[in-house]
């Protein structure tokens, strides 16, 4: 029995066009529209790296337990969107309506997602949900508190206000994982306020909770709901 089927590699083509289109079009004319309006650049790339976050990896992660049966064809793709938003930063030209020369956040947010959502599905046997909740966490609940957070200040900058909207979304969602997933969605909204630098919070938020849903799973399983 073939580990990929033909169905999955058509929706990998499909899922992965539109991560292209999102990426490379759609915030693009939205950066442009942004400008118009006076917004700041710094101001429009943040709020495209949260539209990219929500329309890219939070809806390829929840779509992948629909469609996919292994990580195989997840994990290849979140490899290959790494390599090819490093590139820019590697020959000096950046997409430079979300990318920025300060950091490299949206790469470690495409290798985050394809390790977590494949560690996840290891190690419950075959669940996705165990990695794509923490998934979700940074994708949409990270994206929530940065849009927040620019509404109300104009630019990047941290605010409990921004938290606390992560957190009503995150231990919302999380509670599908019974009361581990509850905890570690609080903890990742929590996590995200604080910077550990050059540790980014697509690497905390998504590390954090997949840590307390696996010591949960050894550990507390009742607290577990698969």
């Amino acid at each position: 029995m073939s580990l990929i089927s033909f169905e999955e590699i058509i929706a990998t083509v499909i899922l992965f066009a539109w991560v292209v289109f999102v990426v490379a079009s759609l915030t693009k004319r939205l950066y442009g529209v942004m400008m118009k309006r006076k917004f700041s650049h710094n101001v429009a790339i943040y709020y495209n790296r949260k539209v990219i976050h929500i329309l890219t990896g939070g809806l390829v992660a929840f779509l992948t337990p629909l469609i996919f049966k292994t990580p195989i064809m997840p994990f290849s793709m979140a490899v290959l969107l790494s390599i090819l938003t490093y590139v820019p930063h590697k020959t000096g030209k950046l997409m430079y309506w979300f990318q920025t020369e300060e950091n490299t956040y949206e790469v470690s947010f495409c290798i985050m997602w394809g390790i977590i959502v494949t560690f996840g599905w290891l190690i419950s046997g075959g669940n996705f949900w165990f990695g794509i909740l923490p998934v979700l966490f940074m994708s949409v609940g990270d994206a929530i508190t940065g849009i927040v957070r620019n509404m109300l200040y104009k630019r990047r900058t941290k605010s409990w206000w921004g938290n606390l909207t992560m957190a009503l979304f995150s231990i919302s969602i999380g509670a599908t994982l019974g009361f581990a997933g509850i905890i570690a969605g609080a903890l990742a909204s929590v996590v995200e306020h604080f910077e550990f630098n050059p540790i980014d919070d697509n690497i905390t938020v998504p590390a954090l909770s997949f840590i307390v849903l696996l010591l949960t799973k050894f550990f507390a399983p009742w607290m577990l709901a698969f």
